[in-house]
């Protein structure tokens, strides 16, 4: 039986599309950003399909396979799930998808993630769309969410942020460096922050309708 990682490489290196699809990260500090609210508006508005990577591994974890179960064992291990991993998932999901314009919700979360995605897909995302929101309005918004969830505690938004801080912000930095990060102050009302993102793929969307 073959490693999760040799699965992963053996199903993304046999697979290349000569189309490569238009793929757009979304990223945030942590939760309460409101980026989920946000990426469905712009799939109803903007006709993209909105994959998250953590869904998808909760997905493969559900389905019982082999590599759900090798998954769920790494969790339990307090082990980090490898990026080629999840990037098999995401790419699975692109390919199986007849949509061309894909929303990747929560990854890349590190340097190596963004670095190992690009090298096996092949594919730059077009931009970076970030939500930046403070941390004390994250904790207000979890906190009056009053859902029961244990995530919801102010010494997890904490660590979540900087954990977002250690890892992420990198990527971030790093897609900047390329003009490709478009950033969305994400402390304004639910519509307000609409009307930003919708500024952002407004020209995007039109110059789609033109080619």
């Amino acid at each position: 039986m073959g490693s999760v990682v040799d699965a992963a490489n053996k199903e993304v290196n046999g697979t290349s599309s000569a189309k490569k699809p238009n793929v757009i990260f979304v990223l945030a500090g942590g939760p309460g950003s409101g980026k989920g609210t946000q990426c469905a508006y712009i799939v109803e508005h903007f006709g993209y399909t909105h994959l998250s990577a953590g869904d998808l591994l909760r997905a493969e974890i559900k389905s019982g396979s082999e590599n759900g179960t090798m998954i769920q064992n790494m969790i339990k291990e307090g082990k980090i799930v490898p990026s080629e991993v999840t990037i098999k998932l995401l790419q699975k999901a692109i390919q199986e998808n007849g949509n061309d314009k894909f929303l990747i919700d929560g990854f890349p979360r590190n340097e190596e993630n963004r670095a190992a995605f690009e090298k096996v897909t092949e594919i730059e995302p077009k931009f970076v769309l970030f939500f930046d929101c403070p941390e004390e309005e994250m904790e207000r918004r979890l906190l009056g969410r009053n859902q029961g969830r244990e995530d919801d505690n102010i010494e997890t938004i904490r660590k979540r942020f900087k954990v977002f801080l250690e890892s992420s912000l990198p990527v971030i930095q790093y897609y900047e460096a390329k003009g490709k990060v478009r950033k969305i102050h994400a402390a304004k009302p639910i519509e307000d922050v609409f009307q930003e993102v919708k500024a952002v793929f407004s020209p995007e969307a039109e110059k789609v309708k033109n080619q």
